[in-house]
């Protein structure tokens, strides 16, 4: 269980990302979506990707996931 605020990223096994508490896309094509995080930067690599839902405290990628990267203070 995350600390209140803080971003929690779900991986549900190889075709949905669930990252909650995200404070917005910092880049999106089919075979890589950045998210920003309160520490810095999750970056979703693969085929096929799309946001298939997004709120303004969660959002849901989909497609085939190959890689989960998280960079500190900086983008992808």
């Amino acid at each position: 269980e995350p600390l209140p605020g803080q971003p929690l990223v779900e991986l549900a096994g190889d075709k949905r990302v669930l990252i909650e508490h995200h404070k917005g896309v910092v880049r999106y094509c089919r075979e890589r979506i950045c998210v920003r995080v309160s520490f810095g930067t999750v970056c979703v690599c693969g085929a096929g990707l799309e946001l298939s839902r997004m709120t303004g405290e969660q959002l849901v990628i989909s497609g085939r996931i190959d890689q989960i990267t998280v960079s500190r203070k900086g983008a992808c």
